[in-house]
């Protein structure tokens, strides 16, 4: 800065010098409006995200005025190479400070420009799982199935696998449930059956039909898996109602869910 201030010195300045000087900051900061105004209008037609424009706009303006800046003092004679030098070290000193808030940035950049999701979908993102409630530009919020709200890092999601249960209108309810060997097969496949059936807000569809079938033979039961479609909003309500009748619907119909046990035989 030393350097900048011993170039300055009242001998080179003139009035005639004043007045130019004066002029290209008005044809600068002119030349800055019109930029920004062409800008304005490239973002209107390729219709980016408002919070996108508003980070890119802001940016484009602090480069316009830097060179702008650049520009007039060279123009009065003063060297502007220490300047830019001690600016870039401050730049790159300040990246390396905010590295953490610069990545959550991009990251929001990038979730709000890809749209992975939108506002209500319920998502799993960055190891939670919960409805989008919000995505902002450091942090995308979540309500969980047990009213939490969860702060997840934009960068963290940016950088994770993302599932969005809602981007299809139906939605597959896996539930696998065990059995005795002493029950047949077939019963305790059509118990099931019988009972996702008969659920109001199961899919029958063609493509979307309940399905029972045998998925292990264990140690000390039978598992069974039964798939069943519903739309996606009634996920939860179809598969805790499932959940709540499987007990009393086997007990009605005699089948025995298996546990852990060992079968001892005496041998005289």
């Amino acid at each position: 800065m030393s350097d900048i201030i011993k170039n300055i010195s009242l001998e080179n300045i003139s009035l005639t010098k004043a007045i130019s000087v004066v002029a290209l900051i008005v044809v600068c900061l002119v030349a800055v409006k019109v930029i920004l105004f062409l800008f304005d209008k490239f973002v209107k037609k390729v219709k980016l995200d408002a919070l996108i424009c508003k980070i890119l706009r802001i940016a484009v303006k602090v480069l316009l005025l830097f060179v702008s800046v650049i520009i007039v003092l060279g123009s009065v004679g003063v060297s502007v190479s220490s300047l830019v030098a001690a600016l870039s070290v401050v730049g790159v000193a300040f990246s390396l400070a905010i590295q953490g808030f610069l990545s959550n940035v991009f990251g929001g950049i990038q979730i709000i420009s890809n749209k992975p999701f939108h506002i209500g979908d319920y998502v799993d993102a960055g190891g939670e799982s919960g409805i989008v409630r919000e995505v902002g530009l450091f942090y995308t919020k979540l309500d969980t199935y047990d009213k939490k709200l969860i702060q997840i890092p934009n960068s963290t999601i940016a950088n994770s696998n993302i599932t969005n249960y809602s981007s299809a209108v139906n939605r597959r309810v896996d539930i696998t449930v065990s059995a005795s060997y002493d029950d047949e097969v077939e019963k305790v496949k059509n118990t099931l059956l019988q009972l996702v059936c008969e659920h109001p807000l199961v899919l029958r569809e063609d493509g979307t039909e309940p399905v029972v079938y045998v998925s292990a033979y264990n140690a000390n039961d039978i598992s069974y898996t039964l798939r069943a479609w519903c739309k996606s909003g009634d996920y939860w309500t179809v598969y805790h109602d499932i959940m709540d009748n499987i007990k009393p619907t086997f007990d009605k119909n005699g089948i025995a869910m298996s546990y852990p046990h060992v079968n001892v035989h005496m041998v005289e």
